[in-house]
């Protein structure tokens, strides 16, 4: 895999989900800007407490960047145009805090 950083809006709210022997994880989609004009879907999905919870507290449409292991795809639409996605193993977020800040 590709370490990268990607910057985009959440697709869609972020959903927590258990797995195998009972570990819990958080799944989202990002829409981030590829070769103009295509979108390019990133599945992200995020084992870490705070990542998991950084996540789960944006919405859709937020802004978010993410930095992790990456892992280039195609998937084909339903035109038969091959189209670009990414899967995420996300590590760390960042994402603006919607809260006003006092500036004095």
């Amino acid at each position: 895999m590709i370490e990268g950083l990607i910057a985009g809006h959440i697709w869609g709210d972020p959903e927590k989900r258990v797995g195998k022997n009972n570990s819990i994880f958080v799944v989202a989609k990002v829409r981030a800007q590829g070769t103009q004009p295509e979108l390019v879907i990133v599945n992200v999905i995020a084992f870490d407490n705070a990542v998991s919870k950084a996540l789960l507290d944006l919405r859709d449409g937020d802004a978010v960047s993410l930095s992790g292991s990456l892992l280039p795809k195609v998937w084909i639409d339903k035109q038969g145009v091959s189209r670009a996605a990414l899967d995420m193993i996300a590590g760390r977020v960042l994402a603006l805090d919607p809260a006003p800040v006092d500036l004095e």
